[in-house]
Parts: structure tokens; sequence; C-alpha cells
């Protein structure tokens, strides 16, 4: 049987796909091992001791000028900015994306400014907002959104555009007005587009967060990154980038399992 027919079954394709990450693990702590061999006072790669050690003040004891504990509250702190912006920009994705996607005059008026955000680096933006918003939460939460929303705009509107124009006809013969289809007819349809415009739209969004909070923040996941780096705490460093490709994981599966139960007809339940 050739290679592209051959169907992995869930439990083998879990083992699958964790034997890489163990074996970057495994890579890892055999050039710690031996970088600490070389240099006991390494912090370049720390060993799994040093950075449980690290955590643990950072996890577990208070923090004597704010009164809490590090760790959560860097973690609240971000997630309340990612999801104030995932949110924002989801909703403004789904508005304007039906727009342009169902009605053509709207999508020749404002399609190409659409275009011409979302290809505008939304780095280069982030002074602007500083200036324009000044450095608290809004101009944190504004680059996500300027970040994802334009590219998740374009990615509804070219989905909508392209539903089968039959499906509008039968629509109009039945008497559907223009926002009856938008709402009965591409509503519907472009709910599990946007699940997966989400899902293509964590990595970006983290991104630009941990930008914002490193150039303007006193606390958050990114403002301990670059906070920490100048001591070269690497044994900080690691567990919060691994902390932040956990929580975008988990972000990730909830969505997976939110559409498939919410749109089964979407991923080919029944066929």
């Amino acid at each position: 049987m050739r290679w592209v027919n051959r169907q992995i079954p869930r439990s083998p394709s879990v083992v699958l796909g964790a034997l890489p990450i163990l074996l970057l693990i495994l890579c890892y702590l055999f050039l710690a091992a031996q970088r600490h061999a070389a240099n006991p006072m390494d912090k370049v790669l720390p060993l799994p001791d040093m950075m449980a050690a690290a955590m643990a003040n950072l996890l577990f004891t208070t923090d004597q000028l704010t009164g809490q504990i590090v760790f959560w509250a860097d973690t609240v702190a971000s997630l309340q900015r990612l999801g104030l912006g995932l949110g924002i920009a989801t909703l403004s994705a789904l508005l304007i994306g039906l727009l342009l996607g169902v009605l053509p005059p709207v999508r020749a008026t404002f399609g190409p400014l659409v275009t011409a955000i979302a290809v505008i680096p939304p780095i280069a933006l982030l002074p602007i907002l500083f200036i324009a918003l000044g450095l608290g939460e809004t101009a944190k939460v504004a680059l996500i959104v300027i970040g994802i929303a334009p590219v998740m705009v374009r990615d509804i509107a070219a989905y909508v555009a392209q539903l089968p124009r039959e499906q509008i006809i039968k629509a109009q013969t039945l008497g559907a007005s223009s926002w009856q289809i938008i709402i009965r007819v591409a509503l519907p349809q472009a709910m599990p587009r946007l699940l997966h415009a989400m899902r293509l739209s964590l990595g970006p969004a983290w991104v630009f967060l941990i930008s914002a909070e490193a150039i303007a923040s006193d606390v958050g996941l990114g403002y301990r990154i670059f906070l920490v780096r100048r001591y070269l705490a690497m044994d900080v460093i690691i567990p919060y980038v691994a902390w932040i490709a956990l929580l975008a994981i988990v972000m990730d599966v909830v969505l997976v399992v939110l559409s498939r139960r919410m749109f089964p007809w979407a991923h080919g339940a029944g066929h």
C-alpha cells in the first residue's frame, strides 16, 4: 500500500505525534548536560532542576511590591488582552466579511481598503498606536485587532463570495432580501470558517501581544520574558515560552472541538 493511502488510527497517531516532541526534549537534555559538564555555571541551556527552582518563586511566592503571584498575574493579564483582541477582531471579521462577501457594491468600495490595511506590517504601527492611544491596555489590544482582523476579514469575505450562486438565486426566488440572504444563507455557512480563521490567527495574535507587552507593560508573559532576558535568565524564559505554547495549543484544541460539536456538517459528519 502506498503511503499516500495509509490512514493512521487515533491512538497510534497520538503516539507518532508525541515522538518528535520527545526527541526534541531528549536532544535538549543531552546538549544541556554536555554544556553543564563543561561549565556548571552555564545559563544558556539550564537543566530541568534549575528551571524548576527558578519557576518555584514565580509560581508560589507573592511579590512584595504588587501583592500578586507573578506567574499567574502575568498569565491573567496576557490572556485578558489576547481574549479582548481576538473577540473584537472576530466580531469585526464576521460583520465586515459578510458584507464584503455578499454585497458587490460594498466589496468594490471597501475591498481595496481592507487589502491595503492587511498588507501593512502591524508592528510598524506600534509606535503610532502608543502615541495616539497611550501606553495603556487600549494600544496593546488595538495592535492585536489591527494585526489579525484585516486578514480574517479577507478570508471570510473570500469564502462567502465563493458560496454557490444557486443558493443566492434560490433565496431570492423565495423572496429573500439582501439582509435575509446574509443572515439565513451566508452567516450559517461562514461560522465554521470563522472558527478556522480564529485558529489561524492565534499565532499572529500571540506575536503582537508579546511585542506590545515587551515594549510598554508592567505585567504579562511577554513583559516578563523581555525583563529577565537582560540577566540571561533562560531558566525563566524557556518555561514561559513553553507555557505560551501550551496555552496556544489548548486554545486551538478548544476551537477544533467547538467547531466539530457546533458544525459537524462542515467536517464531513454523516458523509
